[in-house]
């Protein structure tokens, strides 16, 4: 770079703070000048800088967190748009959402005057990938930019001049890391999420939310085998089993202390061996002294301190949860009083000027005195850290970066952490604590017992840190081949215990080591799980899953699936470090992961029974409907053969009736209406070879048995896209649970075109008489009919005594019966029983004014397509026409009158019967 005429430089930081603190330190304070930008919360800073001896205008403004948003396409962000299952392959798009837009046209109109670009973004993986998102509006706005990277680790002058002087080019690997995740954890979660919401929300009854209808059961690749964590060591408690042992216990007593020597052996669960070995003892109870060890042991000073040591650290020490440890720690990095507080770095590297640090703290009134004595040579404190292995390359380890014996603003966590950071850098640049060690053996009948005693020599860096202690205990002299008689020897008992809660630092050290999200975001994962009830935190930071977090582990759990432990998700982050790093490509890893968890998807959908049987444990099941919506829904049929976008499901309605919609709907409304008389119904993975375009799969279905003909199977395995004869001729007798009561077929987008299905039918009136085909009068009055009904007429007995009349079809004698239905209760009738019949008449309609004709008009000829009881069947032309009544009068859902057309009543109850 050399100097001339100035250059216009747009720099963009992470946060307005951090824009305007940078803005300070470059500018010294002096000729800065403030505006403000299309965004009000994101002010433009100006002021002028010299890069490397070129004259540079500088621009700084700031983004808020990421910039763009990553979601699916507009037709498959409604939840019931389409199977989750195809929310694997559905196009995503990465946009600016609307709350952002005032932040992209002031990038937008600024970056079209300048000629650099120089990101500030924090510098992890995520700083990284907003960068690429800054790097994206502003190139859309001038491709002629020049764009670098400014890397720093604290808010403070030597940081920001050195970055500035030192700048690079962005890291594109770092932000491919994330696109991967972003990618992997928004489809995953989505489609686990809408599963399992969809499949429990509204079948239990979840006391524990106050707006259930608003209920998410989230699932998070991430999230889950945290939640996995917490269940299994709960398991582990309620599974253990208290067990009784015993142990010998050896103490004695001089004037110059007491030593209690614990048996080598531990304890035994036998109790007649421990018996028999106690016994030997007792009987031969001098001890000789076996060995005696003096050894000098040292006490190490931590690692210099990482994110996640910090918030283990922060909940151990002030019971802190890692997600306001993580606030209170950001708060600190932008008033510039520590570095960058999320790194995995745990080493201090060659270049850090250490003793600058230590330098800036000797004027504390607490730790102060510390301070000096590290930096004086003669007390021999100073000692270099060592690290702990662990480097991301990008920030060091977390240190103070700014003097302060306390800020008037902030809160007793600030104080705490403030404190926790300080001491933590004194303590990891001095010298390890130095104890005298003495180890006595000892032997009493042939059984081993050891004590032993510390004497602290040098509590070094114990002196700061106060939250570490190395207890020293004295015990008497002894020598060599000493012989005694012990105080007490006694054979005392215990039980075993369970181990205990997971504490928040046990469960941020199980996630660490598992490789479960990283230094930046386990403490968001945690925190998901209280807010969505899986678990909970007590006063002493220990967890415990809730009724939900235990049910939804153990559905997957007898699944045989172990998408809550942590092994899915270590392979997806080793390999999104690989991207990172450059040794795996970024549609490598996405095809790869995506492929394996749409095969657990699929296959935990076809096991969703486990699930359910694991909610049944622990919630009371719910006859709640979910409003409009459907009761619940199954798997996909086909594509929707009308819109030709969303698929075709499976679905039941609140009222229990099964339908096939559109997950299009309200924009596509085709359906096809099932039989009335399911009572189960399940989409099988079988499919239909005939109809097209395919794959169209069938479905099991379950019938009432009482609803149906005693000649059809209660299962039955069938297609409902009209090739099927056997349920076509089901929907015909039985009728459906429609509740299209005006028969008009269902509509797609902007048609009026009917599906397909045999099952939707049009309710016009026949235009022709079905006995004789002439047009000018209705069937129920033709001329034909009336003199063969009144030979049918009389009524007699048959040879049980029981009065009857002869069929007018086959002329066998019908029974008078009884109807025992709510609307004709005690009411008589004539049926034939014979199943090739459908002759039925009630009594009173055979007495009436209109002679015979009632009875027959409650009884027409055979159906055309199978001849069962109850049906009618009026021929127009090719089509078919069909009306129902129930052998007992009762009207069938979904019918209609054949008579006048009116849903209120059949045909044989029509008050416009005779007319």
């Amino acid at each position: 770079m050399t100097s001339g005429r100035p250059i216009r430089v747009l720099n963009v930081a992470e946060k307005p703070s951090v824009a305007k603190a940078v803005a300070g330190i470059l500018s010294k304070n002096q000729g800065l000048r403030v505006r403000e930008g299309r965004s009000r919360f994101n002010k433009i800073f100006e002021f002028s800088y010299v890069i490397q001896g070129q004259p540079c205008l500088m621009l700084m403004t700031s983004v808020t967190g990421h910039l763009m948003e990553l979601e699916f396409e507009e037709r498959y962000r409604k939840w019931h748009s389409c199977d989750p299952a195809d929310l694997y392959q559905a196009p995503v798009r990465k946009h600016v959402p609307e709350d952002k837009l005032d932040i992209k046209r002031t990038l937008d109109e600024e970056a079209r005057n300048c000629q650099w670009l120089v990101l500030w973004l924090d510098c992890d993986r995520e700083g990284e990938n907003i960068a690429f998102e800054v790097i994206e509006v502003c190139t859309g706005a001038n491709r002629h930019l020049t764009i670098w990277r400014a890397r720093f680790s604290a808010l403070i002058d030597r940081e920001i001049h050195e970055s500035v002087q030192n700048l690079v080019r962005p890291n594109h690997l770092f932000a491919d890391a994330v696109d991967v995740r972003q990618e992997i954890d928004l489809r995953i979660g989505a489609s686990f999420t809408r599963f399992q919401t969809m499949l429990l929300r509204d079948a239990f009854m979840l006391d524990f939310a106050t707006d259930d209808r608003n209920l998410v059961l989230s699932y998070g690749p991430c999230q889950f085998p945290t939640l996995g964590f917490i269940v299994e060591r709960y398991w582990e408690i309620q599974s253990h089993e208290p067990e009784e042992f015993w142990t010998i216990n050896c103490s004695h007593n001089l004037p110059e202390g007491t030593a209690t020597f614990n048996w080598m052996r531990g304890h035994m669960f036998d109790y007649t061996c421990a018996v028999i070995l106690y016994e030997m003892c007792i009987q031969d109870s001098v001890a000789t002294v076996t060995k005696v060890k003096n050894q000098e042991k040292l006490k190490y000073p931590p690692h210099p301190l990482n994110t996640i040591e910090m918030e283990k650290r922060a909940s151990r020490y002030f019971r802190m949860s890692s997600e306001h440890t993580m606030k209170v720690a950001e708060d600190l990095y932008q008033a510039g009083f520590i570095s960058y507080p999320r790194t995995e770095t745990d080493g201090f590297s060659e270049r850090t000027n250490l003793q600058t640090i230590v330098q800036e703290q000797q004027g504390h009134p607490v730790w102060g005195p510390y301070a000096q004595r590290l930096l004086d040579p003669g007390a021999g404190l100073w000692r270099n850290p060592s690290g702990g292995g662990h480097d991301d390359k990008a920030h060091p380890p977390i240190h103070p970066t700014k003097f302060s014996a306390g800020e008037s603003g902030w809160s007793q966590d600030h104080h705490r952490l403030y404190e926790l950071v300080v001491r933590h850098f004194l303590a990891c640049v001095s010298q390890p604590a130095v104890g005298a060690e003495t180890t006595v053996d000892i032997d009493i009948a042939g059984e081993s017992f050891s004590t032993s005693g510390r004497v602290i020599i040098a509590r070094n860096y114990l002196d700061v840190y106060r939250f570490e202690s190395w207890g020293g205990s004295v015990i008497p002299t002894y020598t060599f081949g000493q012989q005694f008689v012990p105080t007490t020897l006694t054979l005392d008992s215990g039980v075993t215990r369970p181990p205990p809660l997971l504490t928040e630092a046990d469960l941020l050290n199980c996630m660490d080591k598992a490789g479960i999200g990283t230094d930046a975001t386990m403490h968001d994962h945690i925190k998901k799980l209280l807010d969505r009830f899986y678990a909970t935190k007590d006063s002493n930071t220990r967890f415990s899953p809730t009724n939900l977090g235990e049910a939804l582990v153990m559905g997957y759990d007898d699944m045989g699936y172990e998408l809550w432990k942590p092994y899915l998700r270590s392979m997806m982050e080793c390999d999104m470090k690989a991207v990172s790093i450059g040794t795996k490509r970024k549609a490598e890893v996405l095809a790869t992961c995506l492929d394996q968890m749409k095969a657990c998807f699929l296959d935990a959908r076809l096991n969703k029974l486990k699930l359910l049987e694991a909610m049944a444990v622990f919630f009371e099941r719910s006859n709640r409907s979910a409003g409009g919506e459907q009761h619940s829904i199954g798997e996909v049929v086909r594509r929707c053969n009308l819109c030709q976008e969303s698929d075709m499901v499976l679905k039941r309605k609140p009222d229990g009736n099964f339908m096939v919609g559109c997950l299009g709907f309200p924009q596509c409304r085709n359906v096809v209406w099932l039989p009335g008389s399911i009572l189960e119904a399940t989409v099988t993975t079988n499919i239909c070879s005939f109809c097209t375009p395919g794959p169209v799969f069938r479905i099991q279905f379950k019938f009432r048995r009482l609803e149906i003909p005693p000649n059809y199977n209660v299962e039955h395995l069938g297609c409902i896209y009209g090739c099927d004869e056997i349920l076509r001729q089901l929907t015909e007798i039985c009728g459906t649970g429609s509740r299209n009561h005006s028969g008009m077929p269902a509509r797609g987008r902007g048609s009026t075109t009917s599906s397909n299905s045999s099952f939707q039918r049009s309710n016009i009136r026949p235009s022709a008489c079905v006995h004789c085909s002439q047009a000018g009068h209705s069937s129920n009055d033709c001329p034909s009919q009336a003199s063969r009904f009144r030979n049918t007429r009389s009524s007699g007995m048959n040879s049980q005594g029981e009065a009857s009349i002869p069929c007018n079809t086959c002329g066998a004698p019908c029974t008078l019966r009884t109807a025992n239905t709510a609307n004709n209760r005690g009411r008589k009738f004539y049926s034939c029983q014979s199943q090739e019949c459908n002759f039925f008449v009630w009594e009173d309609s055979m007495n009436n004014s209109n002679g015979g004709r009632g009875a027959h008009r409650a009884n027409v000829a055979n159906s055309a397509s199978n001849p069962r009881r109850g049906g009618r069947v009026n021929i127009r032309g090719n089509s078919v026409d069909v009306s129902f009544v129930s052998a007992t009068g009762d009207p069938i859902s979904g019918r209609r009158c054949y008579v006048c057309g009116d849903p209120s009543h059949f045909a044989n109850v029509c008050p416009n019967r005779g007319m």
